[in-house]
């Protein structure tokens, strides 16, 4: 069966920026500021009672790492929700800004 849920969408807002996810009326996100040409920091992550225990945020934050590794951006996880997965994906120290 293939995956149906939607995808992340990227709104870049010029020194901001914010990934959203929506589905069935409600809409989680992960927002962000752009540090210079080669950063970004995570600053905060929101995701409805609607979505919880679906692993949305940790959606939201892959799709940030992925984006990063992409582009050959750090990240800096501001957001304590962004951090706590930083610090339980070690995979994803390539982007993590030290």
């Amino acid at each position: 069966m293939p995956d149906t849920k939607p995808e992340i969408e990227l709104d870049d807002l010029g020194s901001k920026g914010r990934y959203v996810f929506r589905d069935a009326g409600a809409m989680a996100e992960m927002t962000f500021s752009k540090a210079g040409e080669h950063m970004i920091i995570i600053d905060h992550t929101e995701v409805p009672d609607a979505f919880r225990g679906q692993g949305v945020g940790l959606r939201l934050v892959t799709r940030a790492v992925e984006d990063a590794r992409a582009a050959g951006k750090k990240i800096i996880p501001l957001c304590p929700f962004a951090n706590a997965q930083f610090r339980r994906h070690p995979e994803w120290a390539d982007v993590l800004k030290s």
